[in-house]
């Protein structure tokens, strides 16, 4: 049984953290760089640390590791070779497993909820290409490309101590594919996939959703279909487009619903966050299964949503 279906069959509910990196600038960091949050494995590991027990304190249920844009290519660009860039990214699952086992190791913390699990995650092409590609999908590279490039380091965070893979804010279909074959290649291991999308149907690239589902059905290995880093608003119609097509458990983790400036990194407009208990709820009652935040929000929304789920 993959750590998905573990921790549903008990509880009902899959209780994510929320942003990493918005939440590492918060607390001081600047990650102005190509590198984003992947920068502070080399520079701060011990501040990833510091989010992943914040939010394990809130109430999630699982850590996504700081290797979203770690790739082998981007640390070459940094003079960094495949083994110290490896390292890195083992790196990254280590300091969520070792925030995970300190707190599990106080017996208040065990109460009422299941042993949290670490997701590996695994960004898109687009983030490393670090030009906001990730929301549109228009790559210009084959099927055989996109898994050159992501193989590599799935070898290295299967070959982990992560309990899933996280493939989150794919744009396209075409890469959600590729990294759903790629999994044949590593027996026994589990990922969820979640894409980006631009409204409340259709991925960034423009792919009705309900067809990005209904393909990533026949593989057993992906473990739970969703979405990503995308408006709060959108989120109850990309939840009905999963269901319409796929009966694997939904994952949602909105962003805060400000709009983001991929030339500048800057954000902009209102959030959407501050009744985020109620709305999810209102996801859960309509079939997400697993729950979290994306870019802005903080331990404050992933408290609110184990404070509605556990009361």
């Amino acid at each position: 049984m993959n750590p998905i279906d573990q921790i549903l069959s008990e509880h009902g509910l899959m209780i994510l953290d929320g942003a990493l990196a918005t939440e590492l600038e918060a607390r001081g960091c600047d990650l102005r760089d190509p590198l984003w949050s992947a920068k502070v494995l080399i520079e701060a590991p011990g501040l990833i640390r510091q989010v992943h027990a914040d939010y394990f304190a809130a109430g999630a249920d699982c850590a996504i590791s700081a290797s979203y844009q770690a790739t082998f290519a981007g640390f070459a660009q940094r003079g960094l070779g495949a083994d110290a860039a490896a390292e890195l990214m083992r790196r990254s699952v280590q300091l969520a497993a070792d925030a995970r086992d300190a707190f599990w190791a106080t017996a208040a913390n065990r109460a009422g909820r299941p042993r949290p699990i670490v997701a590996a995650s695994v960004g898109p092409y687009g983030a490393f290409l670090a030009d906001g590609s990730e929301y549109r999908g228009d790559y210009g590279l084959s099927a055989s490309e996109l898994a050159e490039f992501h193989r590599p380091r799935m070898a290295v965070l299967a070959g982990s101590q992560a309990d899933i893979l996280a493939c989150e804010t794919i744009p396209c279909l075409q890469e959600a594919q590729a990294l759903a074959e790629l999994l044949a290649e590593f027996p026994g291991r589990h990922a969820w996939i979640s894409f980006s999308a631009r409204d409340g149907a259709h991925t960034c690239h423009g792919e009705p959703l309900a067809e990005c589902a209904a393909l990533l059905d026949r593989y057993d290995q992906v473990a739970a279909i969703g979405v990503n880093c995308s408006a709060p608003h959108h989120i109850p119609g990309l939840i009905r487009a999963i269901r319409s097509a796929s009966a694997k458990p939904i994952v949602v983790y909105p962003n805060s619903g400000e709009g983001y400036d991929a030339a500048t990194g800057a954000w902009a407009g209102e959030g959407e966050t501050g009744a985020y208990a109620e709305q999810a709820r209102a996801w859960h009652a309509s079939g997400a299964r697993l729950i979290g935040g994306c870019c802005r929000t903080g331990p404050r929304e992933i408290r609110a949503i184990a404070e509605w789920a556990r009361r």
